[in-house]
């Protein structure tokens, strides 16, 4: 029989509080087995499992989609390399797409930000009249035009 880890156990090797792998046991990302008295018991496995979670989520994922991902893969066997570079290869133009939001992001620290005032001199060179004012509300560089958000 393969040795079982304890709550803690868990939380201790993964970083992530006991209330944390509470809450992904409710909502089928790990599982775990009860002993008699009702106390968790987990395999070993659930360690790559849960920090597959906690990069899925680093990297913008829901917990809804951690899970739609988790479900491609068995739960009798212990995922090995080949599994987790089948369920990466799909996130390569997500992490692309959030380098560009965080470049752009650094770009308008000390640019335009759109936000239509017209109360700053540059304000009068990058948005005259007012245009970007009507793409819509709010920091219009930074959220993108409507059918983006």
């Amino acid at each position: 029989m393969p040795e079982l880890l304890t709550i803690s156990d868990v939380a201790k090797r993964s970083g992530v509080a006991a209330s944390a792998l509470r809450f992904y046991e409710s909502q089928g990302l790990i599982a775990s087995e009860r002993t008699g008295v009702g106390h968790r018991r987990f395999p070993r496995a659930v360690l790559r499992r849960i920090a597959f979670i906690v990069f899925a989520q680093r990297i913008g994922l829901s917990l809804v989609e951690i899970a739609a991902e988790l479900a491609k893969l068995p739960r009798n066997h212990v995922p090995d390399r080949a599994d987790w570079a089948k369920l990466s290869a799909a996130w390569t133009q997500r992490v692309d797409q959030q380098i560009a939001e965080l470049e752009r992001l650094r770009a308008g620290l000390t640019q335009c930000i759109g936000c239509g005032c017209l109360s700053l001199r540059e304000c009068r060179l990058a948005n005259p009249d007012d245009r970007v004012g009507r793409a819509g509300p709010g920091p219009r560089f930074w959220v993108g035009p409507p059918d983006k958000r």
